[in-house]
């Protein structure tokens, strides 16, 4: 996940509802709930969460790349202390995104880190920067 992947879109915050939406729109994506919250998943996989306030999502994200991320934005991105320090995960402040197409451009993201290598070939449209 990049800083600059995540820039797009107008201005305005985003709902769970709308991240419920853009995450069930990609392929093969499933919901369901693990320790009482909505997960969303490829493959059995989870690449995104809600959290328990729907106030922020969790995203897949490498570990290498969240310090520059929050760095970069800590009014949207930030850790859930002692809970995500061991994890490739990332929190997304979801009144701070910019609109749909961050928010999809975040999930599709985190999509394709779980994402099965066979599912990545039959949907080019997706593929990441490199």
């Amino acid at each position: 996940m990049t800083a600059r992947s995540t820039r797009s879109g107008k201005a305005g915050g985003v709902t769970a509802a709308a991240v419920r939406s853009a995450a069930l729109s990609l392929p093969d994506t499933s919901e369901k709930l693990a320790w009482g919250q909505p997960t969303f998943r490829v493959a059995g996989r989870i690449f995104a969460s809600l959290g328990d306030d729907d106030t922020a999502m969790g995203v897949k994200c490498p570990r290498e790349d969240r310090a520059e991320l929050i760095a970069a934005e800590p009014e949207k991105f930030f850790l859930k202390e002692g809970h995500d320090d061991h994890y490739a995960w990332l929190r997304v402040r979801l009144a701070a995104l910019e609109g749909a197409d961050e928010l999809a451009a975040i999930l599709t993201d985190a999509w394709r880190q779980v994402a099965p290598r066979r599912l990545l070939a039959a949907h080019p449209e997706l593929a990441g920067e490199g």
